[in-house]
């Protein structure tokens, strides 16, 4: 009876030891855990030494205003050119790395970023299309967008693509289409084309050229129903005077796009081309959709949203 009590004591107390070590070990996976959550968010922040900034660059981009640049449009849609309009509006914000969302208040680990919003403005018949494309660029030029999405609103139904910046490039992408319907994918980080739009206004002449793997504009993905990765491309800088042309060629696509900017700061985007197949099936045909600007503004937008503000639009000809 003596051994049988000592050996249910040992039983027990053997039990207890397992329980504590399972819960160490629950407290270690725990704390494992988000070491690698705050180390993931600290390589998305430090993945190159940071670029400086240099004086022009703060006067122009911290002086609590954007910069709205509309464009008349040309875009071919559908075998036709259709006329519409385009903004740009860049401004720069703090971004918090981890949330990958625009910060709500100061904080030492927010990322200063260059935002671009991009819309789209166009009828397709009785239809309208509207499209708008946001990347989220790191100031300091040390690594890829943090955040891209874009978003495609017609009255057949509407499509949203987001990629985030972490370990890979996580995509979300959905569709009303069958054949896309609802997905989520991983990808090796690339060059985004999104991104360049951003890095033109940062440092143009760290732009890459040469042969790159690139992904291209999330909007030429969805609008040509193609495949959500990183295509070869032939890229070339060229600076003729006071402007400069930035060339990407895509042989796989048969899709070129040039981005004609002012050589020096602040580097503002003057116009665009980007020509491929448009239509459908054997009667596609390639197109070149153009966009001419038409007047910048440089101005708080966000709290000009009265009724007495919206002569504004007109200076921009919208």
């Amino acid at each position: 009876m003596k051994r049988f009590a000592r050996f249910e004591t040992i039983l027990f107390a053997l039990i207890a030891l397992t329980y504590v070590i399972a819960s160490c070990n629950e407290k270690i996976k725990g704390n494992s855990t988000e070491v690698a959550l705050n180390a993931e968010s600290e390589s998305i922040v430090s993945a190159e030494p940071k670029k400086p900034l240099s004086e022009d660059f703060k006067k122009y981009w911290y002086a609590g205003n954007a910069e709205i640049t509309s464009y008349a449009l040309e875009q071919a849609r559908y075998g036709e050119i259709r006329e519409g309009k385009a903004v740009l509006v860049y401004v720069t914000e703090p971004f918090v790395a981890d949330k990958q969302v625009k910060a709500d208040r100061s904080n030492p680990n927010n990322v200063p970023i260059l935002k671009l919003n991009s819309t789209k403005k166009y009828l397709t018949g009785i239809y309208p299309y509207s499209i708008m494309g946001s990347s989220f660029y790191p100031v300091h030029d040390n690594q890829h967008a943090i955040k891209v999405t874009t978003s495609v609103q017609e009255w057949c139904g509407q499509v949203f693509t987001q990629l985030n910046n972490r370990d890979k490039f996580d995509i979300s992408s959905f569709s009303y289409f069958e054949s896309e319907g609802d997905k989520n994918l991983q990808l090796e980080k690339s060059i985004l084309e999104n991104e360049l739009w951003n890095k033109i206004r940062i440092a143009p002449d760290r732009l890459p050229v040469g042969e790159q793997y690139i992904i291209p504009s999330l909007e030429y993905i969805r609008l040509r129903h193609k495949e959500i990765k990183a295509y070869k491309a032939t890229v070339s800088l060229t600076k003729n005077g006071d402007l400069s042309a930035y060339e990407i060629d895509y042989p796989e696509l048969q899709r070129t796009l040039v981005i004609n900017f002012s050589t020096s700061f602040p580097h503002t985007i003057e116009s665009w081309t980007e020509t491929y197949k448009s239509g459908f099936g054997a009667n596609a045909k390639s197109m070149t959709s153009k966009a001419t600007k038409i007047n910048t503004l440089k101005t708080a937008y966000w709290g000009q949203n009265g009724n007495d503000d919206v002569f504004l639009r007109d200076s921009l000809g919208l």
